[in-house]
């Protein structure tokens, strides 16, 4: 995997310094935000970083799917049945709940979706919801989504997820290389040994990763064609990563100057 390293500054200028700037309409409409990111890039700290901020809710599709089938929807139904023959949920059956949980009022200000979309099909029903339904329903602006890809190094990924120690009696996370604890494999709260999950073995880790490249490409190639794809750097620390996105939203409207590895 090809390292990057990435610029954004809105269209026509350079990024105003400050954020406290943003709050100048404290009444503006975010708009949707979709975050794009392999495992590890830590899109579900940034979701939540932003919703907290902003005070919108974070839309994961596994969420709903969990929530239609145990309230017993008719949906979830649906859903429950399709998986009990262990068939995968149609994207028709997805769409369905994707659309009831953004016609919500809570979503009016704005929100971001995780997990979804997941393919240039999902990509394109999304746009078409928004364009036909959910702003022409709105007395809001209409926008279109903002797009963030979090990229990280592959190394740095593989760190990040292969070095991860869990503490089975607590649930405590630590990992060797950025967060170890003080006494190797020991859980510093309660002493009990810490394990290595399967799923955070370098063999699956890989096979997951080189997953997710193949199905996410196609979404992140859509959304680049439409001009809309901005790239943060997630190889910074968690803070400095927020940051950077949080500008690209108070700038509605940046892009991604270029990308380095291109020459560009």
């Amino acid at each position: 995997m090809v390292r990057h390293d990435f610029l954004v500054v809105p269209r026509g200028g350079e990024l105003k310094s400050g954020f406290g700037r943003w709050v100048e309409d404290t009444s503006r409409s975010i708009g949707p935000i979709i975050l794009l990111g392999p495992p590890g890039a830590g899109k579900g700290t940034q979701a939540k970083r932003i919703a907290e901020r902003y005070g919108i809710p974070q839309i994961s599709t596994g969420d709903l799917l969990r929530e239609n089938v145990q309230r017993g929807t008719e949906l979830g139904a649906q859903a429950k049945e399709i998986m009990a023959r262990g068939e995968l949920v149609p994207d028709e059956l997805m769409y369905d709940m994707v659309a009831q949980r953004l016609r919500q009022v809570d979503c009016e200000p704005g929100f971001i979706l995780d997990g979804f979309p997941r393919t240039p099909a999902q990509a394109g029903w999304l746009d078409a919801f928004l364009e036909n339904e959910f702003f022409e329903n709105s007395d809001r602006d209409r926008c279109v989504p903002i797009v963030i890809r979090i990229g990280v190094d592959y190394n740095e990924l593989l760190c990040r997820l292969t070095g991860r120690r869990t503490c089975l009696a607590s649930g405590h996370i630590y990992n060797v290389y950025f967060q170890p604890p003080r006494v190797a494999d020991t859980c510093d709260v309660d002493g009990s040994k810490l394990v290595i999950r399967n799923d955070d073995s370098e063999e699956v880790i890989g096979e997951r990763l080189k997953a997710y490249e193949l199905q996410t490409q196609p979404v992140v190639d859509y959304y680049e064609r439409k001009g809309r794809l901005v790239s943060v750097n997630g190889d910074l620390p968690a803070d400095q990563v927020a940051e950077q996105i949080f500008r690209v939203i108070e700038s509605h409207g940046a892009v991604e100057v270029k990308d380095a590895s291109h020459g560009g």
